[in-house]
């Protein structure tokens, strides 16, 4: 057995050998905080706009908060739904609806619900993910509007303010 584990041991450095010695970086983009802020002052402003008092969540890459705005008389829980919302749609990379509604999809019921109880993550409308092709580089999340289809409506409004930089 012990000259198994020696042949084994020589096997896998042989190997390693093997791997190229240099390695590359990765090449992102990532979202600066001036694009973070134009998201979330343009949902903010449309959905104030439509007299709905709403808080908006934008998220980086790794699911870190970058912006929270909260506006006038919003509700205290639409801070945490907000970037919930956001956080959701980053870690899965779809609308914050889509997750949802999956847990009614009778194929994928099971593992949504498992993920539906991961820290952060909440099974409502009102985010959106936000790409550069088809890489997800962050999210914005919406709460306040009567109905997640409206949040959603004025997180989208956000990412077509800077669609333009987000190439």
């Amino acid at each position: 057995m012990h000259i198994r584990s020696a042949v084994l041991a020589m096997g896998t450095l042989a190997a390693a050998g093997a791997l190229p010695a240099r390695g590359e970086l990765l090449a992102r983009k990532d979202l600066t905080l001036d694009i973070a802020l134009a998201i979330a002052t343009t949902a903010s402003a449309t959905c104030k706009a439509q007299g709905y008092r709403v808080t908006v969540s934008v998220v980086g890459r790794d699911g870190e908060l970058l912006v929270v705005l909260r506006g006038d008389n919003s509700s205290p829980h639409t801070v945490e739904n907000s970037r919930r919302k956001a956080y959701t749609s980053r870690t899965f990379r779809v609308p914050s609806a889509e997750f949802a509604k999956r847990l009614t999809d009778p194929e994928r019921v099971t593992a949504t619900q498992a993920q539906a109880t991961l820290p952060g993550v909440i099974a409502l409308a009102g985010a959106l993910p936000i790409k550069v092709g088809e890489d997800t580089i962050g999210g914005v999340g919406v709460s306040g509007a009567p109905g997640g289809h409206r949040d959603e409506a004025c997180a989208k409004a956000g990412i077509d303010k800077v669609a333009d930089q987000l190439k």
